[in-house]
């Protein structure tokens, strides 16, 4: 005799087998982000300065870095996690973290005294983020013709870029809002 299906069943059609064997669904509800590669970059800023992160100082911004520096490289060798999405997002979801010392630290962004301050805090970046996440931010080209710098502007608030401001000698990493149609120089990352 035959067996009868039962209606409840539900056909899930497999659309993609990333690495790690993360399975893409289409028509799934679920936002989740699943990691998929990390690059290993240093970020430098219009100026070919390099971003260096001093958790002891909470402080990272962009400094004239000696080779000889580099080469020891604390605070500065960063690794950038893209993220495989389910939803087609506005840009690759990526998310930073920095070695310095023998400790991992990861950025995000909180809100402190109304402005959104990014940090650095120590620990690791989650293999999988189930929906919103302020460690994410979305990384788009700087412009149609410069393919080889980006931008990277933060998942949980639109129009909000990183980028870097003076403040005494120092150009400190914030988030800064785009106004619309502008080309802001500061906001300009090479990888």
């Amino acid at each position: 005799s035959r067996v009868k299906m039962s209606a409840e069943e539900i056909l899930v059609r497999a659309v993609e087998l990333g690495k790690n064997f993360c399975l893409y669904f289409d028509e799934l509800e679920c936002d989740a982000l699943c990691k998929e590669r990390t690059l290993h970059r240093v970020l430098r800023n219009v100026k070919s300065q390099l971003l260096v992160v001093r958790p002891d100082l909470n402080v990272a911004a962009f400094e004239d870095v000696t080779d000889q520096e580099m080469q020891s490289g604390k605070g500065m060798h960063f690794s950038i996690h893209c993220y495989k999405t389910t939803t087609p997002l506005a840009g690759l979801p990526v998310a930073f973290s920095v070695q310095v010392e023998d400790k991992s630290y990861y950025m995000c962004c909180e809100r402190e005294s109304g402005e959104m301050i990014v940090r650095f805090k120590e620990g690791e970046i989650p293999k999988e983020i189930p929906g919103e996440s302020n460690i994410i931010f979305f990384k788009k080209t700087f412009t149609s013709c410069s393919s080889k710098a980006f931008k990277f502007e933060y998942s949980m608030e639109q129009g909000m870029f990183l980028a870097f401001e003076e403040e005494g000698y120092l150009r400190k990493l914030i988030l800064k809002k785009l106004s619309k149609d502008e080309v802001d120089e500061t906001m300009k990352i090479s990888l």
